[in-house]
């Protein structure tokens, strides 16, 4: 029977901020490798006997980024990409892609639903806990993968296991006595978030203990539409469906859980103490990334995407610096770091939403200068990428090339730009950039004006379907 990879990549990784951004979330980043999560979750799939090309659950918001990252592989051709007009939690994220896949006729595939933004060290144990969980998930069971635990730990739930590999019970996140406790009586395991099961056999369980859930996301499945690799859940619907995790809807609930043993070397980097633990360190027991100088530093983790970082004297503390936020805190309160990003929210700051560079589906803009009636921008255009036809009300634009070759619509002109030249694209003037030329375009970008927005744009027509939102 075939394996259908459901990879989950919606989330944005809160506790990893500086790096991990909410329009650039931690599975799209590369914290252990030259691959990021998500690459290195599809390419571990893509090893397993039987496996059909992933399906990716994800926001519409981090779509093009997944996209680009899939094609980089260049291990399926025939991926397809769901997107969630809004986040709903895993249960209508399962849901959706399991009346997806039964929709297409394949509802007797076993889903291998598995989070985009974990880290497995031990790929061939895991294709065999995956043998193990689709044999019982051909049987009619809800399979879950419960982690060995190797110390106590307070930030995962826990599965006590019963007899026949059976679930006995779910168990809320502890504290650390009663995580001593159960890694010292044994039997029980880490919820890894991890499941297989068949697309008929969720779809009819949910029916049974959350049947608004599966009803409303098999209409927004029945009501939604393609668009080329993507596929469209349908938002009014989706909207009205209750958010909930997949745990409280289904796995508390249902009696035909099982959950197999699955010692993989598993984390799910939820924190930088988490990548502290898994990385590899120097004799003093630091990890470091980037221009860093350590002197007298032991047990820390000094990363630098930007600039160099010295530290002197440190002991259990990480300082991420990224180009425009640096933070420093020990390491014990790494959980605590989601704290700043809510403070952010609610002070309404973009640190916690972009970095100084933003990706596009075209390519990358970088935010180099920006006061009250004037931002400088460095744009780069993919060879053949072009922007949208656009419009902005309240600013004017400048544009110099730096390399390469720009054709630009400026109004009822279309002129070619090469290296040193440039144009003005008054307010109100309908304007394109498209990078005709087989290497990267490179310009810089002088907006003036009394709002310098990025919803101040009015899209005419667009490559990439944004014209609706």
């Amino acid at each position: 029977m075939a394996i259908q990879p459901i990879i989950l990549a919606g989330g944005t990784g809160s506790r990893l901020w500086p790096l991990s951004r909410e329009l650039y979330p931690k599975q799209v980043i590369s914290l252990t490798g030259e691959l990021s999560l998500l690459q290195t979750t599809i390419k571990r799939v893509a090893e397993l006997e039987h496996a059909r090309a992933p399906i990716v659950v994800v926001g519409e918001e981090h779509r093009f980024m997944t996209k680009s990252q899939l094609e980089e592989l260049e291990l399926f051709k025939d991926f397809q990409i769901l997107l969630e007009p809004m986040g709903k939690n895993t249960a209508p994220a399962i849901c959706g892609a399991a009346a997806f896949v039964a929709r297409q006729g394949h509802g007797e595939d076993t889903l291998l639903v598995l989070p985009a933004d974990h880290l497995i060290t031990r790929p061939e144990i895991f294709a065999q806990a995956v043998e193990r969980a689709v044999a019982l998930a051909e049987q009619g069971m809800l399979v879950t993968f419960g982690i060995v635990p190797d110390h106590p730990e307070t930030g995962y739930g826990y599965i006590a296991k019963g007899e026949g590999g059976k679930v006995e019970r779910f168990v809320e996140k502890p504290d650390l006595v009663t995580a001593q406790a159960y890694l010292t009586q044994g039997g029980y395991l880490w919820n890894s978030g991890m499941f297989t099961f068949s697309a008929q056999t969720l779809l009819a369980e949910m029916q049974l203990y959350a049947p608004e859930v599966v009803e409303c996301m098999a209409e927004a499945v029945e009501q939604g539409r393609f668009d080329g690799v993507f596929f469209r859940f349908n938002r009014e619907i989706m909207a009205s469906c209750p958010s909930d995790s997949i745990d409280y809807a289904l796995m508390e609930k249902t009696r035909n859980a099982a959950v197999v043993e699955a010692d993989i070397g598993w984390s799910d980097i939820g924190s930088w103490q988490a990548l502290w633990e898994v990385a590899d360190k120097d004799e003093r027991g630091n990890v470091a990334g980037g221009d860093v100088l350590l002197e007298d530093v032991e047990n820390s983790l000094v990363r630098s995407e930007h600039t160099l970082v010295a530290a002197v004297g440190l002991k259990n503390t990480m300082v991420i610096e990224t180009a425009d936020a640096v933070l420093v805190a020990p390491m014990d309160r790494s959980q605590d770091v989601k704290k700043i990003v809510t403070r952010l929210k609610r002070e309404k700051r973009g640190e916690f939403q972009v970095h100084k560079t933003v990706y596009r589906p075209w390519g990358s803009y970088t935010t180099l200068e920006m006061q009250d009636r004037f931002q400088i921008k460095r744009i780069t255009v993919n060879p053949g990428a072009k922007l949208s036809l656009q419009m902005h009300h309240h600013r004017h634009e400048h544009w110099v090339v730096v390399s390469g070759t720009a054709r630009v619509v400026n109004g009822e002109e279309s002129i070619l730009l090469q290296e040193d030249q440039s144009t003005y694209i008054p307010s109100g003037t309908r304007h394109r950039l498209e990078n005709p030329g087989v290497i990267p375009l490179e310009l810089i970008e002088v907006q003036i004006g009394s709002y310098l927005g990025e919803d101040d744009i009015v899209r005419f027509d667009d490559d990439y379907g944004r014209q609706e939102e």
